[in-house]
Formats: C-alpha cells, structure tokens, sequence
C-alpha cells in the first residue's frame, strides 16, 4: 500500500469553550501513534497507509470527547497517488536549507 498524506482537524464543542486543551488531546495522539506528522496552525498533517491514518484520527476523535468534548466536527484530507506521496516532497522547496 503506498504512502499517503491524511490531514484532518477536529472541531470539538466543549462546555467552557476553551477548546485549545481538548485539539491538544487530539495531537497526542498523533503523537503518540508513531507515523510522520506535522501539526500546523488549522490542521495536523501525517504520513503513512490510509487504514492506519484513518484509525488515528478515529482515535483522536475520541479523545476529544473523553477530554470533555460532547460533539466533534472532523475535517479530513486525503492525498493519494498510487506511486506515494510524502510531506516532504510537497514542502521542499519552501523549507530552508541550513547548511
């Protein structure tokens, strides 16, 4: 199965409205699950095979909730090619080089 890119963002209702320390919940979970990723300012980006990327954010969803979370919204992307395709081909030429 090749590699892919899965982006997603949860949008979790929470009682306090404070939603900042349940998306945290979510990102350790993507933490903690091992694949390549890369937490931007809307979004979590990561790397992997799409049953595997699917499951974290399955898992992080559930986070959200048992963080306090009683509704999440989750936003997916899918990037597939059938030859793979990596983060780091897609953000080369923006990152700078420090040699």
């Amino acid at each position: 199965m090749p590699v892919i890119n899965v982006s997603f963002q949860v949008l979790p209702q929470v009682p306090d409205g404070d939603i900042y320390k349940v998306v945290d919940k979510a990102i350790e979970v993507v933490q903690q699950s091992g694949v390549p990723y890369e937490v931007g300012p809307m979004e979590t980006t990561m790397e992997g095979e799409l049953d595997e990327l699917l499951e974290i954010v399955k898992r992080a969803q559930q986070a959200c909730v048992d963080a306090g979370a009683s509704r999440v919204v989750t936003l997916v992307k899918i990037d597939y090619k059938p030859e793979g395709v990596t983060m780091a081909e897609k953000v080369a030429k923006y990152r700078l080089c420090l040699d």
